[in-house]
């Protein structure tokens, strides 16, 4: 809660007037508990995702061309699968989320995330949830490794792998033990960098749109993540989902740095390397025969 109860006390506080955005936060802030608005985030959440996965499902209703930004085209999902995979995520949220979420505003209180005024400007904003997608990133990257060995993959993270052709609402299907363990990447960031509750909020809710998008089961090419450098993406990640339990490449999280490093990303390369050596031997007899050939990765995946 604010320790100010009028924006003339805020102002006075701040030596300053108060921003437009200064002014809007401290009218819905000023008489709400710090407990109250870090339970926003169990908002957030049910809204992510349970909106952001429509998104795909609407495109496929309105788009019929999406199909060819299927990266396992093959492969398709019945409406009852699908609502079956969001109810399943939904039991998980109300079990361990948002309970989780409850019981977890002392730690929030602890490494110092405030909700006072002055907001913070955009250039700390960007900078903390940078900061806070690298250190999550590189700490996936290692649990995620070690939910692929014989104990971590049969007792815990096999869940999550029963979708080899992801969809947008498998993003957060887990096991409740995954669910837990993967909340201390989420958490070290603002740990180690403690900003806004607003700063949270977007980092909560930037981190699962990211990893519905990653678990879309579409590549398309327009999408904005497409210019973010070292961005893995759906197909980089739906590679990862395809080989399956024994897969031993692309852990990262969001970015392919981590995997490029130390070697785990070996066998993604080779594949794209040898798919793309077929399609151009395929469009090169094609244009020999008179033809014409227009193949897609994806499509040769498929076969």
């Amino acid at each position: 809660m604010l320790p100010y109860t009028t924006l003339l006390e805020a102002e006075t506080g701040l030596g300053r007037p108060l921003t437009a955005a200064e002014t809007l936060w401290f009218n819905y802030s000023s008489t709400k508990s710090d407990y109250f608005l870090y339970c926003h985030n169990i908002l957030f959440l049910f809204l992510i995702f349970s909106v952001f996965p429509l998104v795909y499902v609407f495109i496929e209703l309105v788009y019929s061309n999406i199909h060819r930004y299927k990266i396992q085209p093959k492969v398709k999902l019945s409406y009852s699968d699908t609502f079956r995979c969001y109810r399943d995520v939904m039991r998980m949220f109300i079990l361990v989320v948002g309970p989780l979420q409850l019981l977890s505003y002392p730690s929030i209180k602890l490494i110092g995330i405030r909700s006072s005024l002055p907001l913070p400007s955009i250039y700390e904003i960007v900078a903390q949830l940078a900061v806070y997608f690298i250190v999550e990133d590189y700490t996936n990257y290692w649990i995620h490794r070690f939910l692929h060995c014989k104990w971590g993959y049969e007792k815990i993270h096999k869940v999550h792998h029963e979708y080899s052709a992801p969809i947008g609402f498998a993003a957060p299907y887990a096991h409740w033990a995954e669910v837990l363990i993967l909340g201390i990447p989420s958490a070290l960031g603002p740990a180690m960098v403690p900003g806004h509750m607003i700063t949270f909020w977007l980092w909560i809710a930037l981190r699962q749109i990211e990893a519905i998008e990653t678990h879309s089961g579409y590549d398309i090419p327009w999408t904005p993540t497409k210019y973010i450098p070292f961005y893995g993406g759906a197909d980089y990640h739906d590679y990862h989902h395809y080989v399956g339990g024994q897969s031993q490449s692309n852990f990262a999280s969001v970015f392919t740095y981590c995997d490029y490093i130390y070697g785990t990303d070996k066998g993604y390369r080779y594949q794209k390397k040898l798919l793309r050596q077929l399609k151009e031997g395929l469009e090169s007899n094609g244009n020999q025969n008179g033809g014409s050939y227009n193949i897609s990765g994806q499509d040769l995946k498929s076969e």
